[in-house]
């Protein structure tokens, strides 16, 4: 009776481990299906895309990607105009909501009075939620004419002369056009950026900062010294976040960008983008050679958005590398 005792314990044990293995394994099981269907979707669409794409393909090959030429009645097709007008937009983009998102997420996290913190934080992120059709509506009929009457007249006036940048500003200022289309998603762009940036920046422990603060640094040499050293990793991500979003971006850079299918090196000048040629032509499209452009136009755009997150990956790697250092 006393050794059958002793044994019932370690059964029970030995069941409730064999029910903690099974347990485990299920989990594994279904947490890895759920990866795998990720990773068959993201292999669905390019495959999808690129079998679409073939007739465009044999036909111009990779000269697809640097024809300047986008002529629907002739059937003549290339990417460079749309990828032109992608990537200026985006850097665009970038170069104004970088350091505006920069400059809020510091004033958020280090100056920023109590009582204003969080009605502004809330600000921004409600900013994030915006629908794009309504940036869109807002640029064409709002800011693009202000942006004409305004704005476009005293940037040639100052920089029309000046050498290399000033074929950038030349040709009539009509409001919409490239440089429209940047500053529009800039604007989009910016309460991401600028909510990755605050939310890394509160990341720093609050004694690394007091303890510079006691040596006498500046607020800028805080940041510059201690708070950028420590959350790099985080604003890379951030901004390629923000390049992600300006890149796809559809509707609102449709509004504004001007739909013109030509380089003329002016950001005065309307144009296109990968996005916009896709929103305004894919639902009239012929079958042939126009619809299978319009695919190799989306396997481009995410061929694109590919390199740009591989890039923020080796980038995010080679921060965290150093901190390791």
């Amino acid at each position: 009776m006393h050794e059958a005792a002793e044994v019932a314990p370690v059964d029970l044990h030995a069941a409730k481990i064999r029910v903690f293995k099974l347990q485990d394994m299920i989990f594994h099981k279904v947490t890895l299906l759920f990866a795998l269907v990720v990773l068959a979707g993201l292999a669905g669409i390019l495959v999808s895309l690129a079998v679409e794409a073939m007739p465009t393909l044999r036909t111009f090959g990779l000269s697809f990607l640097w024809r300047n030429v986008w002529s629907v009645p002739d059937d003549e097709y290339g990417a460079l105009i749309a990828i032109y007008g992608t990537l200026v937009s985006s850097f665009i983009a970038l170069l104004i909501a970088v350091p505006v998102s920069f400059g809020i997420a510091l004033f958020l996290t280090e100056t920023c009075p109590a009582w204003l913190k969080r009605p502004l934080g809330t600000a921004i992120e409600l900013l994030a939620g915006v629908p794009s059709i309504i940036y869109g509506i807002w640029g064409l009929f709002i800011f693009a004419p202000l942006f004409a009457e305004h704005v476009q007249p005293h940037l040639q006036k100052v920089l029309g002369d000046v050498p290399v940048i000033g074929a950038w500003f030349a040709g009539p200022p009509i409001g919409i056009g490239i440089l429209t289309a940047g500053i529009v998603l800039s604007l989009m762009v910016i309460p991401f950026v600028a909510s990755v940036m605050r939310d890394v920046f509160e990341t720093v422990p609050p004694v690394l900062k007091e303890s510079v603060y006691g040596v006498g640094c500046t607020t800028w040499e805080v940041v510059w010294n201690i708070v950028l050293p420590y959350t790099r990793v985080g604003v890379i991500g951030g901004i390629m976040l923000g390049l992600g979003r300006a890149l796809g971006e559809t509707m609102a850079v449709t509004f504004v960008i001007g739909n013109a299918n030509r380089i003329t090196g002016s950001l005065f000048s309307p144009g296109n983008s990968i996005a916009s040629v896709l929103a305004n032509e894919f639902g009239e499209a012929d079958p042939g050679l126009h619809i299978a452009s319009l695919f190799a136009l989306g396997l481009v755009l995410f061929v694109i958005t590919f390199i740009v997150l591989a890039a923020s990956r080796w980038l995010i790697a080679r921060g965290t590398a150093r901190q390791g250092r």
